[in-house]
């Protein structure tokens, strides 16, 4: 079957500012806003793809959406290419850069493009990409940030209900250690035995810090110590992954295929995950499993777990998708979580639609 040819006719990024239900709160941040940009590529055949950028900072939206909006005008009566449109909208940033805003803003073109793509095709994207529609194993990590141990095991109980699951992450790097094994201990306490947990430190720690930490809970029987120190340290990762037991997971901010290349080549991680934002969209994941798969490194996901469903589905070493729930107040049919697996909905694309009343109401200009 020939593959639709679809032309840009326009591209539209709106700016919206969602409350969190459980604010995050972490060493090096406090969150209660979640900033999205939703991303709509319409077709001269009128096929619309649809998409959006979780940015963390709100201001970063002031950035990012003109330059979608410039990519918009720079790609505007070619024929629609996810691949060539990644590339060219490097290449039009090339000299500031690769990374940091102009990854992201390229990163959404991409995601956009190819669920236009699929949509004109009338397959689930993870079928267009050679895989089938199925659940994808989840771990829920919607709250479980640096509140009291009871606090933070009470919502543990609220995340397993919100899907069946069975695997939570909870963050650590309060200002006490005893206080981040209070909390390990009293959701093992709380939970039961069969409920897997891994551990986020957002990268709160220096070097020697880590090594006293991570050393301190190496036994804890964790699915994955992630990120303790600052993200680009992969000597400091390499040392820390060397000395630990636990399973050491990095890889949300990889920025390209590259940067896991060179993490992978320090042995910095044992475990990666990449972000859509950040390494490439659909087309940067794609490249970065062929190097996952070839290094037999297990693969999670980051974020946008709609995006993320799809290419787990066809990720030969596919190990958890991170799920929550942050887009799904503007979303007007938001995926299911059955038995702890995320359901991709059979719908052509990624099945995203959006609800445009919750979208008026938390647009901002």
């Amino acid at each position: 079957m020939a593959l639709p040819q679809l032309t840009l006719r326009s591209l539209k990024a709106r700016p919206l500012l969602l409350p969190l239900k459980r604010p995050v709160v972490a060493r090096i941040a406090t969150i209660d806003s979640w900033p999205i940009i939703l991303i709509d590529l319409e077709t001269e055949e009128g096929v619309v793809g649809r998409a959006y950028l979780e940015p963390y900072v709100p201001k970063s939206m002031n950035y990012l959406v003109p330059a979608l909006h410039d990519m918009g005008e720079m790609l505007k009566g070619q024929r629609v290419a996810p691949v060539e449109f990644f590339r060219a909208a490097q290449n039009s940033l090339h000299f500031v850069g690769y990374e940091g805003l102009a990854m992201i803003a390229a990163s959404g073109l991409d995601m956009v493009a190819w669920d236009c793509l699929a949509r004109a095709s009338d397959l689930p994207l993870c079928v267009m990409l050679g895989g089938s529609v199925g659940p994808v194993v989840s771990y829920n990590s919607n709250a479980l940030w640096l509140r009291s141990p009871a606090e933070v095991a009470a919502e543990a109980l609220e995340l397993i209900a919100e899907g069946d699951f069975k695997a939570l992450k909870f963050r650590m790097g309060r200002e006490r250690l005893s206080d981040d094994l209070a909390t390990a201990q009293a959701l093992r306490d709380t939970l039961d035995d069969n409920i897997e947990l891994m551990v986020d430190f957002n990268q709160g720690m220096d070097m020697a810090e880590a090594l006293s930490r991570c050393h301190a809970i190496d036994d804890l029987d964790l699915v994955w110590i992630e990120e303790p120190i600052i993200y680009n340290d992969f000597g400091g990762y390499a040392k820390l992954a060397s000395e630990l037991k636990t399973p050491l997971q990095i890889g949300e901010n990889f920025y390209g295929v590259q940067d896991m290349y060179k993490a992978l080549d320090a042995k910095a991680c044992d475990l990666v995950m990449p972000d859509f934002m950040r390494i490439g969209g659909v087309t940067g994941w794609l490249q970065a499993a062929g190097l996952a798969a070839a290094a037999n490194i297990p693969m999670s996901t980051h974020l946008y777990p709609e995006v993320a469903a799809h290419v787990m589905r066809v990720t030969r070493t596919a190990h958890l998708l991170e799920w929550q729930d942050w887009a799904e107040a503007v979303l007007a049919e938001p995926y299911q979580v059955v038995k702890g697996k995320l359901e991709i909905p059979d719908r052509p694309g990624l099945g995203l639609d959006w609800d445009e009343e919750a979208v008026a109401r938390y647009q901002i200009e």
